[in-house]
């Protein structure tokens, strides 16, 4: 039987890009959302993905979601930590809201989903994490400490994980893709979207499917060397 993929917020976006990725590459896949129930019920209707509605922010739904999961579908072998929202306002105008929202929902999801899923990953000898990250937790933006603290958090959260599943088979990886052709950066004003573009090298944004096929890689029994990398995807945005 086909391994099995979980993608958080894989409803929408580079998430919905990667479960379908995922999908045709003959992975089974839930894709987990807390929003928006009609693009999630589309893309389940359109492909046969599973998706399962809980907050990842939550330790305790994450925990019940994927014991739920593993009873009723199998071991979720393969972890996507994808969650993400944004709240954006300069520092001395952002609200103690915005700044939990964002932690909660793009740091603390990836302890509450590795929580749930390591325990049987390290029993099993396998695994595979793969948490998305941002050029912006790299290289920080204005109007962005919550988020760019949270996408950085992830990057340390990625290599000390990997230091701790080396020895159990499972790997633990990062990407940190620039700005991409999503509905949330679509809707960004035309002005300040064309400012943006024209700071990346290649000249235009990165589509969502360019974002999944470095997952995929990630993703794959054969990648067993390689953990606690970043892949960076940004047109040649930021290099490190």
């Amino acid at each position: 039987m086909s391994r099995l993929a979980l993608v958080t917020g894989g409803t929408r976006g580079i998430g919905r890009a990667v479960s379908i990725a995922l999908h045709d590459a003959g992975y089974r896949v839930v894709a987990t959302y807390v929003g928006h129930d009609d693009p999630a019920q589309a893309l389940a209707r359109e492909t046969g993905i599973h998706v399962e509605k809980f907050d990842v922010g939550s330790f305790a739904a994450c925990a019940d979601a994927v014991a739920g999961i593993e009873r009723s579908i199998g071991p979720v072998e393969i972890l996507i930590n994808n969650a993400g929202i944004t709240r954006d306002s300069v520092l001395h105008k952002m609200t103690e809201a915005q700044w939990h929202d964002v932690i909660t929902t793009n740091l603390n999801s990836c302890f509450n989903m590795c929580h749930a899923v390591i325990g049987g990953m390290r029993e099993r000898g396998f695994g595979r994490i793969v948490n998305v990250a941002s050029i912006n937790g790299q290289a920080g933006q204005f109007g962005q400490t919550n988020y760019a603290a949270a996408k950085a958090g992830i990057l340390g959260f990625t290599k000390a994980l990997a230091l701790e599943t080396a020895a159990k088979g499972i790997t633990v990886n990062a990407i940190a893709p620039g700005y991409v052709a999503t509905d949330m950066v679509k809707a960004v004003p035309a002005e300040v979207l064309a400012k943006i573009v024209g700071h990346i090298p290649v000249g235009r944004l990165a589509e969502p499917d360019e974002i999944a096929r470095a997952v995929l890689f990630l993703a794959a029994d054969e990648t067993r060397f390689m953990t606690g990398a970043t892949l960076t995807i940004n047109g040649g945005q930021y290099m490190i």
